[in-house]
């Protein structure tokens, strides 16, 4: 895995400066501690930091060229069926130098030109150059797994992995959107593709950018899109669970190709603990990773969030060498200033979990294998699509949808939430649009039935959901130097997913249809004693882990925020977002942030959720603010921007559960 950065300059004819793109290398030094390197051509430059995980040598570093010179490649993932397309291309008569798939890019690219991208199976983000026609391509793979950051600042292109790269550039100047402000504070996510720092997009997965040099002229094409609306009627439940179990086999083992140490990180579920099961096969004595939390004085729900013990179950059954972290309520502190200046483009909810673990794997490993994708995949999120599969038409379902994924602000709260200065700046506020929208591309979809709504569910939740967890994850683990892989996220895999009926995914579908709701309390007892989804997955992976694994309650990998915010970490969210020097009040009423802590403190709501967003806000606004961006000249010396100990506050990392 890799960082890239760029800069297309058609506002004059001299060289770009190539400390213009050091400077945006430095910037994402984390990403790539093997190599560094630049190539210039006249108004173009491309800089590149190289993670080595396939082919170590030399003959892998990028920016990689074409043999005349014609194309020059920046390229950042992992491409797993590069040998079979190797093999298709030496074939038609190209040569390679490397045994990398770096080159499989450039020599696909000369053969098939745009018509690659379909080909490729794997997770990337890359830009090219073509000399000869002056134009510059920015892709992005099917899931939108690798991120590819872009800003045209009045003629200045200016592309990287991440934005801390962008804002080196003295073209680009900090503003914040308070459109995307909006959209995060509504969905904790955002469902579009501008970010927090205004004139700043992310390239959509499955898109291909053009930039004409000579004219100017830009266009963005998407080349794929997740399709749940075109399943196969005749795939028996039987059929399903054998094709699944021979795909995930094949998933698994692809994605353990490496020229290095390769790991995974094991919950107590069955999404990661299948990939373990297949995995360690393969790899003798393979390391696992699990994060957990101390759980002294937490109450209620939160007493089970932590796996470790089934995590070491499976960790002691497959015979791995597995290390735990363990985060307190203090390590929120500590990581949190970090944490906030990596992943930049604000996603989802508390992940300092995903920090933590991901620093642990670092130091064993460069390449992680993980879960995700299993539950969007699947129908793993049932509590969702009942919301919605009784929806008689198309615009009940999405009032519904649009009712349960406004997650922190609805729009009753929201003129009262922001300052009167960030609500005029914001040009629209119709958030249920935005929301809408996320189904362009499939604007023929049938709204009839619960199983058309649960379909259409889990495209919406692929597209917006997913894409945020990977764009987290990608963050979180290149932080630290690692590469996350996600068997789930094999092409082959998905294309299959997307075909198997829903009634093989969710096992009570006919059952919860036939539930009377004019009978009190009987639709919340259906939720509480039924655990279903991803019944087919369940089925296939039964082959491979414990029973007591495939029937235990989905649980997510959550910390326990609700009590830490109510009591030991009271303290620090309090001088962090109500104090002197909070920047938040600039944008947030601070009457309304009092009144957040006060109806959590008090059990009146539970607000960890919005807590967390307003503390990653200030310390976003903290970080990127003109004249505070430290980060961007410490990168080589201190990949984190700071000193580091060995372990955090309270934090511990174990050996557990090895094997003799």
């Amino acid at each position: 895995m890799c960082g890239l950065a760029g800069i297309l300059d058609l506002r004059r004819r001299e060289s770009v400066a190539e400390e213009a793109v050091r400077r945006m290398c430095r910037a994402l030094a984390h990403r790539g501690p093997d190599h560094e390197g630049v190539y210039l051509a006249g108004n173009l430059g491309l800089g590149h930091r190289r993670l080595a995980v396939v082919d170590l040598t030399s003959a892998g570093n990028q920016p990689m060229r074409s043999s005349d010179g014609r194309l020059a490649l920046v390229y950042n993932g992992m491409i797993y069926n590069w040998r079979e397309l190797r093999g298709e291309l030496e074939a038609a008569g190209h040569e390679f130098a490397s045994r990398c798939d770096t080159e499989v890019i450039i020599h696909g690219w000369e053969e098939w030109g745009e018509g690659l991208l379909p080909r490729l199976n794997g997770h990337f983000a890359f830009a090219l150059w073509d000399a000869r026609e002056q134009r510059l391509y920015l892709a992005r793979d099917r899931f939108g797994t690798k991120p590819l950051y872009y800003a045209n600042c009045g003629g200045v292109w200016l592309f990287a992995s991440e934005i801390k790269a962008l804002l080196t550039h003295p073209a680009l100047s900090f503003d914040v959107d308070c459109d995307a402000l909006c959209e995060y504070f509504t969905f904790q996510n955002l469902f579009r593709f501008h970010t927090l720092f205004k004139g700043v997009s992310l390239l959509p997965p499955a898109n291909l950018l053009t930039v004409e040099a000579a004219s100017g002229r830009s266009e963005r094409r998407s080349w794929w899109d997740f399709d749940f609306s075109h399943t196969d009627p005749l795939i028996s439940e039987q059929e399903a669970t054998g094709e699944l179990q021979r795909l995930v086999v094949q998933a698994v083992n692809r994605q353990l190709a490496a020229d290095v140490p390769v790991g995974a990180y094991l919950s107590g579920g069955m999404d990661s603990g299948s990939i373990v099961a297949i995995a360690s096969k393969r790899v003798e004595r393979m390391h696992t990773f699990t994060c957990g939390w101390h759980m002294g004085g937490v109450e209620g729900v939160e007493k089970s969030f932590d796996e470790r013990v089934q995590a070491e179950v499976m960790a002691s059954l497959f015979g791995t060498e597995h290390y735990e972290q363990v985060v307190g309520h203090s390590d929120v502190a500590w990581a949190l200033p970090d944490l906030v200046r990596h992943l930049e483009d604000l996603r989802l909810g508390m992940s300092y979990g995903n920090y933590y673990i991901a620093r642990l794997a670092s130091k064993f490993v460069k390449v992680c294998l993980g879960g995700l994708g299993g539950d969007e995949l699947f129908g793993g999120y049932p509590w969702r699509y009942y919301r919605v599969s009784r929806s008689l038409n198309k615009e009940e379902f999405f009032d519904n949808y649009y009712a349960y994924w406004q997650r922190l602000v609805p729009d009753e709260e929201r003129a009262g939430f922001f300052t009167p200065q960030t609500l005029a700046a914001m040009e629209s506020t119709d958030m249920k649009r935005v929301l809408k929208r996320v189904f362009t591309f499939h604007p023929d979809l049938s709204f009839d039935t619960p199983e058309d709504h649960i379909a259409n569910s889990l495209y919406f939740e692929a597209k917006t959901f997913l894409h945020g967890a990977l764009v987290l994850g990608d963050r979180l683990a290149m932080a630290h130097g690692l590469e996350e892989r996600f068997p789930f996220l094999d092409n082959d895999l998905v294309d299959f997913a997307q075909k198997i009926p829903v009634r093989h995914k969710l096992r009570n579908l006919e059952e919860w249809k036939r539930t009377d709701e004019n009978i009190p309390t009987k639709r919340g007892d259906y939720f509480a004693t039924h655990d279903d989804g991803k019944n087919v997955l369940r089925k296939a992976m039964a082959r491979f882990i414990p029973a007591e694994i495939i029937t235990r309650c989905k649980q997510g990998f959550s910390s326990p925020d609700a009590s830490w915010y109510r009591g030991p970490a009271l303290d620090y969210v309090k001088k962090l977002i109500l104090g002197r020097e909070a920047l938040l009040g600039d944008y947030v009423n601070p009457r309304q942030i009092r009144q957040t802590l006060e109806e959590h403190c008090e059990g009146r709501v539970n607000r960890r959720l919005r807590i967390w967003s307003l503390l990653c806000f200030e310390i976003w606004l903290r970080s990127f603010s003109p004249g505070r961006r430290a980060w961007a000249e410490d990168e080589p010396e201190s990949p984190l921007g700071a000193p580091v100990p060995a372990v955090a506050p309270e934090a511990a990392v174990y050996l557990a559960a090895a094997p003799k």
